[in-house]
């Protein structure tokens, strides 16, 4: 990165690219699992930008990945790609896109139960418990059997699948923190993804889908949307995601952990024709302004320290989601 501040135009596009395109990629799942078995799917998605990643980095000069890097990708890779997205992606096969990004957007929430059991010195500040305590609500709210997913099984079902991937999606974060990866994030990031598609493979065979794969009866909305997971969701909002993180502070990259399910949640009702109900939009509200209050408490610990590059050693994979 040069000394040259960048410009506002790039800036923007780059912050629309995060909100918008990763905001879009729960409606591209959607899309995308009506025709395609939704673990071979996945595999697809992130078994083609990792290996460009890989080869990129590789011939840009980053040093051989280790076996241990290896294991640690898997671990991360598993638990991430296969734990976190692979159970979204097999859950929109009933849950409305929208509905499946707010139970995602819990995320942040278990990360700091996690965080906080693991080391009891990062115990969340009163603002930061109340943050926790206010968003498990919403998520209440949202799989309340007794709610709009008690009349639909396979839909609550699907739903509770998503909060157990959002918790191992933050349980594989903060493994990632400890775990030796490559110093390269990109590379990293390629390592995670192609031992997640593999872990993806693995549990699609395992699953069946193999016989499920028709390449005639995929129709062109879910091929395109698979194209546009690989390119835009995975590679295009991912790059504007790590460049970001270079020319801007690192709260402000955050705000795309509230500002995601909004875009989802608009474009399922409106492209998708998703219901969109009181109790989602109250159960939208509380989880987005729960994001807001933990996502910006600042700990007496992070107030005395200096500020952290947040693109390295780990990778950039593990903050986001949506990747």
């Amino acid at each position: 990165m040069t000394d040259r501040s960048p410009s506002r135009l790039a800036l923007v596009a780059a912050f629309l690219a995060v909100y918008v395109i990763w905001g879009s990629t729960y409606l591209a799942i959607r899309f995308g699992v009506e025709t395609m078995p939704p673990f071979l799917m996945a595999a697809t998605r992130f078994v083609v930008p990792g290996a460009i990643l890989v080869a990129w980095r590789r011939a840009r000069g980053a040093a051989a990945p280790t076996g241990t890097h290896w294991r640690s990708a898997a671990i991360v890779g598993t638990l991430l790609l296969l734990g976190g997205n692979g159970l979204v992606t097999w859950a929109e096969q009933w849950v409305p896109s929208g509905l499946a990004a707010l139970l995602v957007a819990s995320v942040p929430l278990w990360m700091g139960v996690m965080n906080w059991m693991i080391e009891p010195s990062a115990r969340p500040r009163a603002r930061g418990i109340a943050g926790l305590f206010l968003g498990f609500a919403g998520v209440g709210i949202l799989v309340d059997p007794r709610g709009d997913l008690g009349a639909d099984p396979q839909l609550l079902v699907g739903a509770l699948a998503i909060v157990v991937a959002s918790s191992l999606w933050a349980g594989g974060s903060l493994y990632s923190r400890r775990a030796e990866l490559p110093d390269d994030p990109l590379l990293s990031t390629g390592l995670q993804m192609l031992a997640g598609a593999v872990s993806l493979a693995v549990v699609g065979t395992i699953a069946g889908e193999w016989a499920r794969l028709d390449p005639a009866a995929i129709s062109t909305k879910s091929a395109l949307a698979l194209l546009y997971l690989i390119v835009f969701g995975s590679i295009v909002a991912f790059t504007a995601y790590v460049w970001l993180l270079r020319a801007t502070t690192p709260a402000k990259v955050s705000t795309y952990a509230y500002v995601n399910p909004v875009v989802a949640v608009l474009l399922g009702w409106g492209l998708a024709a998703e219901p969109f109900t009181a109790r989602t939009l109250v159960a939208a509200a509380i989880i987005v302004a729960s994001v807001v209050m933990i996502t910006t408490e600042v700990s007496p610990r992070t107030r005395s320290r200096a500020p952290v590059d947040q693109s390295s050693p780990s990778s950039s994979v593990t903050r986001s989601h949506s990747v």
